[in-house]
Formats: structure tokens, sequence, C-alpha cells
């Protein structure tokens, strides 16, 4: 699967905190909407860059692609040597664990590199060459094939919100809002788990600021739906809300609380 040629990885170690379906809501929306690209590949590699501490999130990323996937092969890439012992007794078909970092070491290229919870650690400006690194080692666009995808984002310690940036071989496409809507009070509470990328740019005069205000207000005019339960409320502050921001996901997403707008509405205006 990969070289065992000593190389020198790109990145800073994590603090590795992890837990058991944390990432589910990533997943489900990764298996969803790059099912299709997965299932059309002879060899379908996905990477679980920075997993951390223990191997949950791997083991579990391959479960949920190969229900889109059948054989969908999966690589937990680590900067952590001894965190990369710690998983190798949990490799399987499947399943593998290797050292490294941004330049991911594998012969060929992913894909799928799912980085969660790995960036924010990192300055603001050291996101855009790390993106730029990542999606450089992504499967390329062909004809038929939009190519790989890496998805970058933040979660809470038990995954109820979580926000995360696609991106593609040529740069990032949208931002995906997710959350456990049982636990929402309005929308911008999902600031806190905005990427490094975005994180900082909710001030007033930037895009992510006025996007969460307009939600919030939209939820709130959406409150009568309350009384149908948290899902109709979301949906119908989405439905409002798609016109004035550029929404690329449809009911059948939101029901699961999500919603995904373009990257280019949200963008750091500088």
């Amino acid at each position: 699967m990969t070289s065992r040629a000593t190389h020198r990885p790109v990145g800073t170690v994590t603090r590795g905190t992890t837990n058991p379906n944390r990432l589910r809501r990533m997943d489900r929306w990764i298996a969803a909407t790059h099912g299709a690209e997965l299932r059309r590949a002879t060899d379908p590699v996905a990477v679980d860059l920075g997993y951390g501490a223990a191997p949950w999130t791997a083991v579990e990323l391959l479960q949920r692609l190969r229900t889109a996937a059948p054989h969908a092969r999966v690589v937990g890439i680590e900067i952590d040597p001894a965190r990369v012992a710690a998983a190798r007794p949990y490799e399987r078909d499947g399943l593998l664990f290797r050292h490294g970092g941004f330049e991911i070491p594998l012969p060929r290229r992913p894909l799928l590199i799912r980085a969660a919870n790995v960036l924010r650690q990192y300055d603001e400006s050291e996101v855009a060459e790390a993106w730029r690194r990542l999606c450089a080692r992504l499967a390329p666009a062909t004809e038929g094939s939009r190519g790989g995808l890496l998805v970058e984002g933040t979660c809470d310690e038990i995954g109820r919100r979580h926000v995360w940036v696609a991106l593609g071989p040529e740069g990032p496409r949208t931002v995906t809002f997710a959350t456990r809507l049982g636990s929402l009070d309005r929308p911008s509470d999902l600031a806190e788990r905005l990427p490094k990328a975005l994180i900082h740019r909710n001030v007033p005069g930037e895009p992510v600021h006025a996007f969460l205000r307009d939600f919030d207000r939209a939820w709130a005019a959406a409150a009568p739906y309350a009384s149908y339960g948290a899902r109709q409320r979301w949906q119908r502050a989405v439905r409002d809300l798609r016109a004035n921001w550029p929404v690329t996901d449809g009911p059948v997403r939101w029901r699961q609380g999500e919603v995904t707008v373009a990257w280019e509405a949200l963008a750091p205006r500088s």
C-alpha cells in the first residue's frame, strides 16, 4: 500500500483526543455525497489523516464508506509513530495504518482525505498551505470524475456539532454545517466549531458572520414550526435562507440536520 522508505512527515503532533462515533455526521455525508466516485473507482482508497491516540475513527470510516462503496479501503495516517504502533493490531482487510503527515505517503493518490480536528491547533496563516499540499495529493479530475475529495473540519467532543469544508483538486468547494438538532438553541451555536479557515472570521464585515446572522433570523422566523419538532423548524429555516445564500443541497440532507453552502459565499474577504 505504501513504501517503507524513510521520510520526514510534514506537520505537528495533535492532542490526539478522539471518541468512538465522534465523526459520524461527517462520515455519513461523505458516503452520501462522494459514494458514487468511490464506487466507480477500481481501487478506492480513503485516508483518515490525524486519527489520534486511538484508531476508532478510521475503523468507523471504513464501515461507513463500505455501505456506499463495498471495495473502499482506508489508510489511517498519523504523525506520531507511537500512535501508529498502537493502531497496528486493528489492521484488517481494507484497513491499514501508516506513519506520515500532510505529505500523505502513499504510492497512489487517494479518492478521499478526511482531516477532522487536525488544523484546529494551527495558525490561520498555515491553513492555505496545508490545503494546497493535501489537494495536490488527491486523485486528479478526469473525464466523468471530479477527482478526489478533501474534507477538513472541526467538531465537538461527542460529535453533536460539526462544520467542514469540502475541497477538490482545484480547491475549496463547499462548507457544511451539521448538528444534532435536539441540542441546538440557534444555528450560530455552530460558530464555535467553524474550521480554522473561518473561525476567526466570525466578525462583522465577514461573510460567515453575515451567514450565521441570517441563519439565526431565519431560525427565529421559523419558530412556529417548532411545535412539529426541531427538524421541521430547521428545514423551514434553511428554505428561507436559500433565498439569499447559495445552498447547494436539498431536503434529504436538511432532514439530517445539515446544510451545505458554496465556499465562495463564505470565503474570508482577505
